[in-house]
């Protein structure tokens, strides 16, 4: 099979080596990864001398803020499915890339519990059977059953699948001196036998919604949580973090949902699933609210760390980037952070919403699109050519413009960073060649697309960017507070690492070179960053 950017194999050693003559220090290292084709390259090193620069970007370095979570992607029953379409080796090569040691290393995970949009066929539980309150049908079965060769030919491994995905990710991190995975699991909706329209979801003249838990099966459900994590730790895997309901206020019913109230989701925090967690053994299991988009947030702040029991078993907030393609609504970030500076926001969900949709029609065409569109087209991650969901409605046409999908992934991460949030994790890891399977047809960009037709397996742009920014902001590194004169296209957050270095990564989203002043403490350099680029500066400084 064809690897499409086969620079994804060059080693990337983060030792850190301090260089210094006359009072200047060397970065130890210095990646880029640009529009002109560098992928995690490793470039020429900059220079810091002692003194303080006039109109620098500065980083304070006595300003720590939040403690840093991780970068990572989402095990879903579509990327198990594209996986097993590899062969073995591919397959190990894919994974190895993505959380092996000398790849992206990614240190958290989502995945889903039951169907979501990104099953291939969904309309699935882990506990079918109706009024079963003792949740005696509970089972990973469901996610161990493979795909058969007679119904999907494109299929090498038959027996391949989301159970093996995450026991495969758990090898190749038990193998490493640093094993950290943080693993997050999410319900798109509870069994449809606990919910009062009694689907997964409902789509039909007579009404678009996700449907609501009843009342009676509020405690069953939280038991539902304990079955999972239960389950897993039988299979030697443990849990870091669940969120009660994806998506809590809903996707119109397009797909596998429940609709669930700020006030419903503070008393399932607080009264079923916190106290079900603990009493069983799970208590360090954290439990994140809302998981939806962070400008809606407010009300389910207010609701879940208003509510005393809620509140003592809440660590934090996940949220999704959806509600703009330009902004991760640094103001809403800031004021959470404010009202509630013991709780933290992660961020569980992104991806390339709309792929396939107009102005790519690939639902309808998508060998061409394979052939002319975002598969092997780097040019399309790195320019304003993609649209969200959004784009061609009256909502808020200033948050929705046609975007980059770098620019999107690299800007919100920064600006998030320096708002508040602890981490990033992306929807799926892989996908095929038309961003699926997808059983309602919502197909996303990945960080992995997989053509089975031409036999190509593509590392996307955007994958060597989050790749730069999880080897250089590891779990338990602190960021550190920035500060930049005004500069358009320029965008810069900064990290202390645990053995008292630094990281500082750079986007230009200009379509020309910039140069600006970079300032650490006493020690300034002059950044000079190419066109459409993201860099990472590596320092150690003395002390």
């Amino acid at each position: 099979m064809k690897i499409h950017n086969p620079l994804f194999l060059v080693p990337l050693s983060v030792a850190l080596t301090l260089t210094s003559c006359g009072g200047n220090i060397k970065s130890s290292q210095v990646l880029l990864t640009s529009e002109a084709g560098q992928k995690c390259a490793e470039v020429a090193p900059v220079v810091f001398h002692k003194t303080v620069s006039p109109d620098a970007v500065v980083v304070d370095l006595q300003q720590k803020r939040q403690t840093l979570d991780g970068f990572g992607g989402s095990f879903t029953e579509s990327s198990a499915f594209v996986l097993a379409c590899l062969t073995s080796e591919q397959r190990q090569m894919v994974l190895q890339e993505l959380y092996g040691a000398d790849g992206a290393n990614f240190s958290v995970a989502r995945t889903q519990i039951g169907a979501s949009d990104f099953s291939v066929e969904g309309h699935y539980s882990l506990a079918e059977t109706d009024g079963d309150t003792a949740l005696l049908s509970f089972s990973l079965d469901r996610d161990k059953e493979g795909f058969s060769k007679d119904k999907y030919p494109q299929v090498n491994d038959e027996h391949y699948d989301l159970f093996h995905l995450l026991k495969d990710v758990q090898a190749i991190k038990a193998s490493q001196a640093d094993p950290t995975l943080r693993l997050m699991a999410s319900p798109w909706t509870a069994p449809a036998w606990m919910k009062d329209n009694k689907r997964y979801y409902q789509r039909d003249a007579e009404a678009w919604r996700g449907g609501a838990l009843l009342l009676e099966y509020y405690p069953v459900f939280a038991d539902y949580f304990v079955k999972y994590l239960q389950a897993w730790r039988a299979e030697g895997l443990e849990f870091w973090a669940v969120t009660p309901e994806n998506e809590p206020m809903g996707n119109d019913g397009g797909w596998e949902s429940m609709d669930v109230s700020p006030e419903v989701e503070a008393e399932l925090i607080g009264k079923y699933i916190g106290p079900a967690l603990v009493a069983n053994g799970f208590e360090n299991v954290q439990i994140f609210g809302f998981d939806q988009n962070t400008f809606e947030m407010g009300p389910y702040t207010a609701a879940v760390y208003g509510d005393a029991d809620a509140n003592a078993y809440t660590a934090g907030m996940a949220v999704h980037w959806y509600g703009s393609t330009v902004s991760c609504f640094p103001e809403v970030l800031d004021s959470i952070h404010n009202l509630y500076p013991d709780k933290t926001v992660f961020h569980s969900e992104g991806c390339i919403d709309n792929l396939g949709c107009a102005p790519w029609d690939g639902v309808s065409d998508p060998v061409g699109f394979v052939e002319s569109g975002w598969f092997g087209n780097d040019s399309f991650w790195w320019n304003a050519e993609a649209t969200d969901w959004g784009y061609s409605t009256p909502f808020w046409p200033e948050w929705h413009p046609a975007y980059a999908p770098v620019h999107r992934y690299a800007q919100y991460i920064i600006d998030g960073i320096n708002h508040w949030l602890t981490g990033f994790c992306d929807w799926n890891i892989v996908l095929d060649s038309i961003g699926g399977p997808n059983h309602v047809n919502n197909f996303a960009g990945a960080q992995v697309m997989v053509d089975y037709r031409n036999d190509i397996i593509y590392f996307t742009p955007y994958y060597y960017v989050l790749k730069q920014f999880s080897r250089s902001m590891r779990p338990g590194d602190v960021v550190l507070a920035v500060s930049q004169p005004e500069m358009e296209n320029l965008y810069v957050c900064a990290v202390e690492k645990a053995d008292g270095s630094y990281a500082v990564n750079i986007l230009n989203k200009a379509a020309e070179p910039v140069a600006f002043n970079l300032q650490l403490g006493e020690y300034s350099a002059s950044i000079k960053m190419p066109a459409n680029s993201v860099q990472t500066v590596f320092v150690t400084l003395p002390r």
